[in-house]
Parts: structure tokens; C-alpha cells; sequence
């Protein structure tokens, strides 16, 4: 991605040096993988962390990277909100709705939000309580690393998305969804949460799209590293990698084909009102 030396967003909060270096995870490995698996990419820490018993706390160090590793990064997460302000303000200006622009908070090791408290074992998140973004820098290396998405728009799009559910929020989308939570059984529930995710996938890519038409952002290969990082982040892979065996009724974020092909949808198209994945049979 083309990005050294361009605007950088003015909503970005650094509480990397106040979060803690050190977290208590309770419950061993098994909380750590089913945290990850349920909450990674949108999820809203404080629903599942309310659940879990806190037994035999187990300290865990945050990864540390070098502080010019950590810094440079913090560049082009604050580019790539940079740009998201400006499409998406573009875009509701059409819509003729006026966008709010979220703040990203760079967190260590662990962090507090308007959803509850969290880990970077949750993964990357949105909050609508405060309308922020949280990112624990680490996850780029936990993406090359762990899932094997390298490439600076693999990054890229995980704050894409989380910027797509700051869109949702915005709409009212996000609200109606939670709206039906008492109504309906988990299993039901869980196919909204997945048409919710798959639609913020939708927004990334649309995103991606008017981005390349404003900046000529996309060097050759960005797009193979999104459509691998929403491939390695399916609940598909996932949970075949942490159990063995996959269990569709529990999805809660779609499985890796679903997410690349929202993604490259919205990518392709760059239009909004082409992502109603609520009314769209068999996802």
C-alpha cells in the first residue's frame, strides 16, 4: 500500500504506554482460543468475558516489538484511518448523512472501553458504546505469524472492517441486530452476527475501492493479502485449526469463502447498497 508520507488521522489515542504489559488470562490456553475464536475481528469483548470464570489467572506478556516497529506501524494504521475518514465521508456526503469519524485507540497487552475490558487476545474490536476502534499492534505479527497474512494491507483491511462496523453503528444496522438478541435463540442470533461481520467485510472492500479511485493507494499484491487475511480468519478454518472439527451453528463471523467473497464483492463494485447480506438467501 502506498502510504509513507501521506495524512495521517488526528483520532488516534496511543495508550500503549498506560495499557498493561502483563494480563491475567484465566482458564489456561482453552479461554485464550475460544476468546480469539469468537470475538476476532468485531466482536464485543464485555459479551464474552462477563462468562468466563477467572480460575488459576495465568500471567501473559504481551509480544513486544522495537519501538520503531511499533511506531511505524502506528503510522500506517493512522494513514489507513486517514482514509477511511475521508471515503466514508465522502460517501455518506452523497447519502446525504453526515459521518462521524471514530477514534482508534493503540492499546499493549490489555485495555479498558465503553464494551468492558479486553485483551489483546480478543483480537482487534469495535466498541459502539464510544465509537472506537482498539488495535494491540501485535496482531500484525500474530497475522504473519499465526495466520500466515503477511503484507501491510492485510493490516489494512482488519482496520478497514473495524471501521465497516463503525459505518454499521452509524446507520443503525448495528442496533437493530442487538435489538433481536432477547428474541432469539443462539443459533439464530448467530446468523445476524454473521451477516453482520460479512457485511462489514462488504464495507472493507467497498472501502478499498473508492480509496483506489481518491489515491491510487493498491500496489500489486495488496488485494491477494486482504483476500488472505479474510480467508485465515474464517470460523470454518479456525475452529478446524483450535478443535479439529467444525460446528456451522456455532459461526459467528462466516467462513473463510464467505468473507473473501465479500470482500472482493465490495472491492468489485464499490457500492454500498450492493452489501445487503441481511436479505441475502443461503449465505
Amino acid at each position: 500500500m502506498r502510504w509513507q508520507g501521506r495524512r495521517q488521522s488526528s483520532n488516534v489515542e496511543d495508550r500503549r504506554s498506560s495499557s498493561g504489559r502483563n494480563i491475567a488470562v484465566g482458564g489456561g490456553l482453552g479461554t485464550v482460543v475460544i476468546v480469539v475464536l469468537t470475538l476476532l475481528f468485531g466482536g464485543n469483548p464485555a459479551d464474552l468475558l462477563q462468562q468466563i470464570q477467572f480460575n488459576e489467572p495465568q500471567q501473559t506478556s504481551a509480544p513486544a516489538g522495537t519501538d520503531g516497529e511499533n511506531d511505524e506501524l502506528a503510522q500506517f494504521v493512522s494513514v489507513v484511518l486517514a482514509d477511511t475518514e475521508e471515503v466514508w465521508g465522502k460517501l455518506f456526503s452523497e447519502m446525504g448523512k453526515t459521518y462521524q469519524n471514530p477514534t482508534l485507540v493503540l492499546f499493549r497487552g490489555s485495555v479498558n472501553s465503553g464494551c468492558g475490558g479486553a485483551s489483546a487476545a480478543t483480537g482487534p474490536f469495535y466498541c459502539p458504546a464510544d465509537q472506537k476502534l482498539y488495535i494491540d499492534l501485535s496482531f500484525y505479527q500474530e497475522l504473519k505469524d499465526r495466520f500466515n497474512a503477511p503484507g501491510d494491507f492485510a493490516m489494512a483491511y482488519v482496520v478497514a472492517h473495524e471501521v465497516g462496523h463503525h459505518v454499521q453503528n452509524l446507520l443503525g444496522i448495528s442496533e437493530q441486530v442487538q435489538q433481536q438478541r432477547s428474541q432469539l435463540s443462539e443459533k439464530e442470533y448467530n446468523k445476524l452476527s454473521v451477516k453482520l461481520e460479512l457485511q462489514a467485510d462488504f464495507l472493507a472492500g467497498v472501502w478499498a475501492y473508492h480509496d483506489q479511485q481518491l489515491n491510487n493507494i493498491l500496489e500489486d499484491g495488496d488485494i491477494d493479502e486482504a483476500l488472505q487475511a479474510a480467508n485465515a480468519i474464517g470460523d470454518d478454518r479456525l475452529q478446524r485449526q483450535a478443535q479439529g472439527q467444525v460446528t456451522p451453528d456455532s459461526f459467528t463471523h462466516g467462513t473463510s469463502a464467505q468473507r473473501m467473497k465479500w470482500f472482493r464483492k465490495g472491492f468489485e463494485t464499490g457500492d454500498i447498497n450492493q452489501g445487503d447480506t441481511f436479505n441475502t438467501p443461503n449465505l
